[in-house]
């Protein structure tokens, strides 16, 4: 079992039931998935292959790519160019992604002083961006071509802001005060 499960089935449950008044354990906000997409963009294929590689190294899952749903010339987009690649991450792989993201890839950060309050959805989401896949252990710097930045998406079942923001506190994440 990953050590952030771990965490929240014996440590955060009962603290949140507490805090926010609730009798059953069931009502308690859960994380749902961790979704994480990396636009690449108009590349050529050994950068694509190079990132979505990256991507794999750093959640432990084959990213699956996204195509352009239209063409766009003044993009020089055409229809079914793959421009992206996302994994979507449930279960232990989840928890082991966010006890590494939180623990080993934030703080790496330069000038790290936490992550924006305001990147909630007002549903109890939470989305994060990070400028370059560098900052996770398992990407070597000096191997990468090229740096490219994503997206990770938190869903949680969490129904109001708060809910969320508290249960990503107690999990170790820290937020920013301004």
């Amino acid at each position: 079992m990953p050590t952030l499960k771990d965490k929240y089935n014996n440590g955060i449950v009962p603290r949140l039931k507490e805090q926010l008044g609730i009798t059953n354990r069931h009502g308690v906000a859960r994380l749902v998935k961790v979704v994480v997409n990396m636009g690449i963009g108009i590349s050529d294929k050994d950068a694509i292959d190079s990132l979505t590689n990256d991507l794999a190294r750093i959640t432990g899952q084959r990213p699956v790519t996204t195509k352009a749903r239209k063409s766009i010339s003044n993009f020089k987009v055409r229809k079914g160019m793959t421009i992206g690649a996302k994994v979507t991450l449930r279960g232990d792989r989840m928890y082991e992604f966010l006890d590494r993201l939180i623990n080993a890839a934030l703080p790496r950060i330069r000038d790290f002083r936490g992550v924006p309050v305001a990147s909630f959805d007002g549903h109890g989401n939470y989305t994060l961006g990070i400028r370059e896949q560098t900052i996770f252990p398992e990407i070597d710097p000096n191997n990468v071509s090229i740096t490219q930045g994503m997206d990770i998406t938190i869903v949680t079942t969490a129904q109001k802001n708060e809910e969320a923001r508290e249960l990503l506190k107690l999990l170790g994440m820290q937020f920013s005060t301004s």
